[in-house]
């Protein structure tokens, strides 16, 4: 019956632990860094609203061809 309380309550110690750890290490990005993210984000959302009105594009005609 200990050890299945122990092991409960080590768990989220550990895991406690981990994540401390883990932001310890963490750092703030630079200027440079930021903008390749915001770069790599706004390509990304380009992306996929080209891909979403080509869809929409091709669907329309589709659609009606069908029906």
């Amino acid at each position: 019956m200990a050890e299945g309380f122990e092991k409960l309550v080590e768990v989220p110690t550990e895991f406690f632990k981990d994540g401390t750890a883990f932001i310890k290490r963490c750092q703030k990005p630079s200027k440079n860094e930021y903008l390749k993210i915001i770069r790599a984000v706004g390509i990304g959302f380009i992306m996929m609203g080209v891909v979403g009105y080509v869809v929409k594009l091709l669907h329309i005609p589709i659609r009606y061809l069908i029906v």
